[in-house]
């Protein structure tokens, strides 16, 4: 299954967040830019966090977020945040995170099925260091080998 389309509402760059909170509120707002999930669905991103501690840092850098599907998920979508300053979520190795992931998928299957796909994407090391540099979506849709 390939990942979701990556809209330019869904990419927001050189972001400042305050705190691993603000930086998943702006992972979840371009979701919502972009027309695949509604408000509630940051909360439940932010909430999976603040239950199971910072297991969404996946990698050196690099923070996945995504809740479960449900009604807030009115489209399967992805959303890609670049931090001007990284952010700690408290992760022990992975920490601190410049490059944040917003993933909503409508359905369970698909759900697992995204998250492999991102996993072997970030198996190359290189990845997170290149989407925190990008300058332009088209940019982060090239590393990423996504659509509009």
């Amino acid at each position: 299954m390939p990942l979701p389309p990556l809209p330019d509402e869904a990419v927001v760059l050189g972001a400042t967040a305050s705190s691993w909170r603000d930086a998943l509120r702006l992972a979840g707002g371009a979701l919502v830019a972009s027309g695949a999930a509604t408000d509630p669905y940051t909360d439940a991103m932010i909430g999976l966090v603040e239950e199971h501690g910072p297991y969404i840092v996946i990698s050196p850098g690099l923070a996945f977020a995504h809740a479960r599907p449900g009604p807030a998920v009115l489209r399967d979508g992805l959303s890609v945040v670049t931090l001007e300053s990284p952010v700690t979520f408290g992760h022990p190795h992975n920490d601190p995170v410049r490059v944040v992931l917003g993933l909503a998928v409508a359905g369970v299957g698909a759900h697992l099925e995204s998250i492999g796909e991102i996993a072997n994407l970030f198996n190359d090391a290189t990845v997170t260091g290149r989407l925190a540099a990008a300058t332009t979506a088209d940019e982060v849709r090239a590393i990423m080998g996504v659509s509009a």
